[in-house]
């Protein structure tokens, strides 16, 4: 009996087998084949969707923290040049964009290769000391651009008449929860979410009707080098760019979705992708207020020529900016595109900054830290994420005007950048395994960038102290 009721099961499994391998095949029991013309179409199409889910898998990332990189005191900084240099600073903006894809495309490769944060990567290969002095310089840069998302944010309140006492204490009990209610993907989703309110500061620049002659003059002249408040804002702008916390959000947030090295490619794609889009928002932003602040103040026939003109104004606040666009984009149109631009640009913002802070803490002290455990599970991590917040709330509430502190933290940020990038090709060196180690080419293109940036930060910092 035991044999008799053996043999219906074996029959069902192999029946049950026949049908898989049908269906494998592309077909059903009972159903004819499909031709044999094309399968390899069917089998073409099948690739094509599993590279593209691959690539969907692997997106975020790199778009998060370059919308992060456009944050509120990027956009006060494009905002202030395009208002006094106009056009100037625009070919600077474009020459950016393939240096923030070299520098953060080494931190992909870094975070895959080794699956470790930036810090902890930092410690394991120089020892604590410098992984302590990195992590340092990091909270620095993470309080400062903290402080001025918040102040962005109170600045939009203030131009619907709430108060700051209301709206930065909002905006910080928003950013909490959003981080500690949800896993990484949830928190990646909400960020990417928030960042496509920028996209309203491309409205703005195509209502302000740019002059497309005046921005292609300004290709082929040069900015007066020789003035320390043009100087100032050419900081700035490099700062506003590669920030600290960019590097150690990217290698962190790598690790805790778990990319993988067959990930890497799509980690470029994404990488590149997102310094595009985070320069073409700086430009949209520079672009509005070049082609109305600026252009409405001195005389246009040298903007035609494409030189740098000052118009001697400063914008003090970020409803100063609002209003002064008012005017030419409307008062509708120029509250609600600035007011939405600067929202979400300092929402997402806010949350890649707190989140490297924390990161970078935790990796220094060894303690557990993903955004798919809850506080109790990583109190030392979500501690630190929470505690960030509370002393930034604090400090915008009494700082004075959010413009020149938002021009002086991208300023600091480009100081602090040589150091910051020193550790970055150092770890490229000594952490890369020999198949995603740089080849020579690259390798010479990356360090060249790398020494121009920090020749340029150290002379800028030479200059604006006077020495």
């Amino acid at each position: 009996m035991a044999n008799q009721n053996l043999l219906p099961r074996a029959m069902s499994r192999q029946d049950g087998g026949d049908r898989l391998a049908s269906l494998a095949a592309g077909t059903s029991a009972g159903a004819q084949a499909p031709d044999v013309e094309r399968l390899p179409v069917i089998r073409a199409r099948r690739r094509h969707t599993l590279v593209l889910a691959m690539f969907l898998a692997a997106v975020g990332p790199g778009l998060m923290v370059m919308l992060a990189d456009t944050d509120a005191g990027s956009v006060v900084t494009a905002a202030q040049s395009g208002a006094s240099w106009g056009y100037s600073l625009l070919p600077l903006e474009v020459a950016l964009i393939p240096v923030l894809y070299l520098v953060m495309e080494l931190t992909v490769r870094l975070g895959i290769a080794t699956g470790k944060g930036h810090a902890e990567l930092v410690k394991d290969c120089f020892g604590r000391k410098w992984a302590f002095l990195s992590v340092a310089l990091l909270l620095v840069s993470t309080t400062g651009a903290l402080v001025t998302e918040l102040a962005g944010l109170a600045g939009v309140g203030l131009m619907e008449g709430i108060p700051p006492r209301v709206t930065v204490p909002a905006a910080a009990v928003f950013l909490a929860l959003v981080v500690m209610s949800g896993s990484y993907r949830r928190v990646e989703r909400i960020g990417l979410a928030l960042g496509l309110f920028e996209l309203a500061f491309l409205f703005a620049a195509l209502r302000a009707h740019p002059s497309l002659h005046a921005a292609a003059a300004s290709f082929g002249s040069v900015g007066p080098l020789s003035r320390g408040d043009y100087l100032g804002l050419v900081a700035a702008n490099v700062g506003a760019v590669i920030m600290p916390w960019m590097v150690f959000y990217q290698q962190a947030a790598v690790v805790d979705k778990g990319l993988r090295r067959e990930n890497l490619r799509a980690g470029r794609v994404d990488t590149a992708v997102g310094a595009v889009v985070t320069q073409v928002v700086m430009i949209a932003v520079l672009v509005a207020t070049a082609a109305t602040l600026n252009s409405h103040s001195h005389v246009l026939g040298a903007k035609a020529a494409g030189q740098a003109v000052r118009t001697g104004g400063s914008l003090t606040s970020v409803q100063a900016i609002s209003a002064a666009l008012v005017p030419y984009l409307g008062t509708a149109a120029g509250k609600l595109a600035f007011g939405l631009g600067m929202v979400g640009a300092a929402l997402v913002a806010a949350i890649v900054v707190s989140l490297a802070g924390a990161w970078g803490f935790a990796e220094l002290t060894g303690a557990r830290r993903s955004l798919n455990c809850r506080a109790t599970q990583a109190p030392l991590f979500y501690g630190v994420y929470v505690a960030s917040l509370a002393l930034a709330a604090g400090l915008t509430l009494v700082c004075g005007s959010p413009v020149r502190l938002s021009v002086a933290i991208e300023v600091g940020n480009a100081l602090l950048l040589p150091v910051v990038l020193g550790f970055l090709l150092a770890l490229a060196h000594k952490a890369l395994p020999a198949p995603y180690r740089l080849h020579k080419v690259q390798s010479t293109v990356t360090l060249g960038v790398v020494v121009a940036v920090l020749a340029l930060n150290i002379e800028l910092g030479a200059r604006l102290v006077g020495l």
